[in-house]
């Protein structure tokens, strides 16, 4: 995918990976760089640091989708790269979460990749150009213990980006398609969670935290080179092997792993 001259809307680019990518595009020669929040004020000032495009948007209703995608274009014609980064972590537990809490996760996390999809697909196909990038996680090809909700949206991101290259990927239709999976990464999603939940320094250990800048390099460049899956540890292949490979081991592996996340938590509430 060509970044020179292009058109590209990046969604949840108040702070974090969404900020960084809008910079990253905007580095690489982007003709139009819009970044999109929820939190306007905010959003506008990351823009205001690049010289790109900072807009107010839902992008948790098909509506908002449409207001953004819309906005954008008024602004610099047709989208040429849509990345729906965006996303929340949702409540940790599991079965017990509730059911409004359960589905504002899937409309960040899901249906906000399809709604960009049903959108801007049929004209990328038309003028045969365009990509579309979805932000998921490496919980999205792993797991994340705790956070059933978060896990299982992020799953099904994965599983959107799939099955629309499947799909509308091949016999040279111009438009490409990406799935980014980012592990650690030092965001205000990422400092929340181990603010609120003293047990997630059990995970963090789990692998090396890195920049919002570094995540974005790693995005922009697998975009560059039409690459589908988009990783910001490598080291992220190596447990997909070993899951795929071995899904028994991999899942003895994880129960421990969250074991030591029970143990954590028991000794916290101990100390209060």
């Amino acid at each position: 995918m060509d970044l020179d001259s292009a058109h590209v809307v990046v969604t949840g680019g108040a702070a974090g990976i969404g900020a960084a990518a809008g910079r990253a595009f905007a580095r690489a020669g982007a003709r139009g760089v819009v970044i999109a929040d929820l939190d306007g004020e905010a959003v506008a000032a990351a823009a205001a640091e690049f010289g790109g495009t900072g807009l107010r948007a839902d992008i948790g209703s098909e509506a908002g989708v449409a207001a953004l995608i819309a906005a954008a274009e008024a602004e610099h014609g047709p989208i040429d790269i849509f990345c729906s980064n965006a996303g929340i972590a949702g409540p940790y537990g599991g079965p017990e979460v509730s059911d409004a809490q359960w589905q504002q996760t899937w409309e960040v996390n899901v249906m906000a990749h399809i709604w960009a999809a049903r959108l801007l697909l049929p004209g990328m196909l038309e003028r045969r150009h365009g990509h579309l990038s979805s932000t998921a996680s490496a919980a999205g090809l792993t797991a994340n213990p705790g956070l059933m909700p978060y896990s299982v949206t992020k799953h099904a991101a994965v599983a959107v980006a799939e099955w629309l290259a499947i799909t509308y990927g091949g016999n040279d239709s111009g438009v490409g398609f990406s799935c980014f999976c980012p592990q650690g990464v030092a965001t205000p999603m990422l400092e929340k969670w181990r603010r609120e939940d003293p047990s997630s320094r059990v995970a963090a250990a789990s692998g090396a935290t890195i920049t919002p800048d570094d995540a974005a390099a790693a995005l922009v460049a697998g975009i560059a080179e039409d690459r589908f899956l988009i990783l910001s540890h490598p080291e992220l292949r190596t447990y997909q092997t070993r899951k795929a490979s071995d899904p028994e081991r991999w899942l003895g592996g994880m129960q421990r792993f969250q074991a030591q996340i029970d143990a954590a938590r028991e000794e916290i509430e101990s100390e209060k």
